[in-house]
C-alpha cells in the first residue's frame, strides 16, 4: 500500500471516494459508541465488587470508631497504604476522599487564598501567575488554573517527559511561573513515565518563584498493562526522594486515588508533602472539613492493606485492559501505518493512547466520528483552551467499550482517519 503523500492525484482522488463510500455505510449503521474518557469498564467495576461488605466492626487500627467526627488525616491504615504507593512517609500523607483531583483543585485554591506557605504572597494578591502545562495533558488540570484566570505555558513532551531544558530555562527566569502540572507515570495522554533523569532534574530546579510547587498526580503509579512481565514494565523514581536529596522538598505535592482501582465514584485518596506543607496544609484543611469519609478508608485498607494487595487487583485489571489496548494498537498499525499519515504512542500502561493524525486534520477526525455514531474526546482537548496548535492529537479511551464494541469503533475510526487525510491533501 502506497503512503498517501505519494499518492498522485488521481490515485488520491480514488482513494478518497473509495473510503468516503466506506464511511457512508458506516453512517447508515447507527452506531453508538463512545471512547470520550477513561472510565472503567462494566468488568472492571465488578472485580471489587465485595469492597463494600457490611462493617460489623468499625474501628480503626488505633481503636477509633470511624462513623464518628475526627481524624482529619484520615485513618492510620489509609495513610499508610499511600505512603506505599507515593513512596513518602505515612506521617506526611493525608488520605481523602473519593476524588485527587479535588485535593489538586482545594490545594490551589488555599494557595491562591492564602499562599503556599505562611511566608509567601497569596496568589491572589499577584499582578499575575502562570502555570507550565506539559501537552498533549490533561484538560481537568488545566481547567483548574484556567478556572482562576493562570496564565498556561505549554511544554512540549519528549519521550522520557517534558522538555526540561525549557522548564529548567522557564522557571529560573520568571518568578510569576508558580507551578506545574505532572501525570509522570503512564501520562494522560501519552503513556510516558518520566525518565529517572527527568525526576531528578526537577528535584534539582531552581525556580526564580520561591513558591513555585510541582502538581505530581501520580494517577497511573500502579496501572501496568503487563504486570508479569517486569521487562515490559515502565520505573518511576520516588520525586519526593529526590527531593530530599536536593533539599527542595517544599517543592513538591503528590497525589493518588482508587478511582481506577476500585470503584471510580466510591474510592478514597490521599495527598503528600514535606512536613512543611504538611502543617500549613493542615491547618487551613481544617478550616474547610471536619475530615473525610473514613468508613469508606476502612473498607479499603481491609480490602487492600498494602501496596502487594493493590498489585493482586490491579493485575485483574491488566487483564481486562491489556487486550482493549493491543486491539486498538494492532488496528492502527494494520490500517492507518502503511499509509504515512499519523503517529502514536504505545503505552505499557495507563488508560489512554495518544494519537497524532496528520496536522490539520484532528477536529475533523472528532467530527466524522461523531457523524456516524463514535464519540471522542474533543479534538484539542489536551491543551490548554483547548487549542492545539497543529490541530494533531487525538486522546483515545480503549477501557470503557466491549471488545466488540472496540472493534466496530476502531474500524469506523480508521476510515475517518484515511477521509481526512484524504481530503487534507486533496485540498493542498
Amino acid at each position: 500500500m502506497k503512503k498517501l503523500t505519494e499518492m498522485s492525484r488521481e490515485e488520491l482522488s480514488q482513494f478518497y471516494t473509495q473510503t468516503e463510500s466506506a464511511y457512508t455505510a458506516f453512517k447508515l449503521r447507527g452506531l453508538q459508541l463512545n471512547m470520550a474518557r477513561g472510565k472503567p469498564s462494566q468488568e472492571q467495576l465488578d472485580l471489587t465488587r465485595n469492597l463494600h461488605q457490611p462493617i460489623t466492626d468499625f474501628l480503626d487500627e488505633d481503636g477509633d470508631d470511624v462513623r464518628n467526627y475526627g481524624k482529619l488525616l484520615g485513618i492510620p491504615e489509609a495513610r499508610r497504604l499511600f505512603g506505599e504507593i507515593l513512596q513518602v512517609p505515612s506521617s506526611q500523607v493525608i488520605a481523602g476522599g473519593v476524588s485527587s483531583l479535588n485535593l489538586m483543585y482545594d490545594m490551589i485554591c488555599r494557595a491562591y487564598i492564602y499562599g503556599v506557605l505562611p511566608q509567601y504572597t497569596p496568589w491572589r494578591l499577584l499582578p499575575q501567575v502562570k502555570f507550565l502545562c506539559p501537552v498533549p495533558g490533561y484538560d481537568r488540570h488545566f481547567a483548574i488554573t484556567e478556572s482562576l484566570g493562570f496564565t498556561h505555558i505549554p511544554v512540549p513532551m519528549h519521550d522520557d517527559g517534558p522538555d526540561m531544558d525549557m522548564i529548567d530555562r522557564l522557571v529560573a527566569e520568571d518568578d510569576s511561573i508558580k507551578g506545574i502540572w505532572c501525570v509522570p507515570m503512564y501520562s494522560n495522554p501519552d503513556g510516558i513515565t518520566y525518565s529517572d533523569a527527568v525526576v531528578r532534574r526537577f528535584a534539582a530546579l531552581k525556580p526564580a518563584a520561591a513558591d513555585f510547587r510541582i502538581f505530581w498526580d501520580n494517577a497511573y503509579c500502579v496501572h501496568h498493562l503487563y504486570p508479569n512481565q517486569p521487562e515490559r514494565q515502565d520505573h518511576l523514581l520516588s520525586i519526593y526522594e529526590a527531593c530530599q536529596e536536593q533539599g527542595s522538598e517544599d517543592m513538591v505535592y503528590l497525589f493518588a486515588s482508587t478511582s481506577k482501582i476500585t470503584m471510580a465514584s466510591a474510592g478514597i485518596s490521599a495527598m503528600a508533602m514535606s512536613p512543611a506543607n504538611f502543617v500549613w496544609t493542615v491547618e487551613k484543611l481544617s478550616l474547610q472539613t471536619i475530615g473525610y469519609n473514613r468508613v469508606n478508608q476502612l473498607m479499603h485498607a481491609r480490602y487492600m492493606p498494602d501496596l502487594s494487595s493493590v498489585e493482586q487487583v490491579m493485575s485483574r485489571h491488566a487483564d481486562l485492559l491489556r487486550p482493549r489496548f493491543e486491539l486498538v494498537l494492532n488496528k492502527l498499525q494494520a490500517e492507518i501505518s502503511p499509509l504515512g499519515i499519523a503517529q502514536w504512542r504505545k503505552p505499557r500502561g495507563g488508560y489512554f493512547i495518544s494519537f497524532f493524525a496528520l496536522p490539520g486534520t484532528a477536529r475533523r477526525v472528532v467530527a466524522l466520528c461523531k457523524e456516524a455514531g463514535l464519540v471522542l474526546t474533543g479534538a484539542g482537548a489536551t491543551y490548554p483552551g483547548g487549542h492545539d496548535p497543529l490541530d494533531s492529537n487525538i486522546r483515545l479511551a480503549p477501557s470503557y467499550p466491549s471488545l466488540q464494541e472496540l472493534e466496530r469503533a476502531m474500524e469506523l475510526f480508521c476510515v475517518c482517519v484515511k477521509l481526512a487525510a484524504a481530503e487534507r491533501l486533496l485540498a493542498q
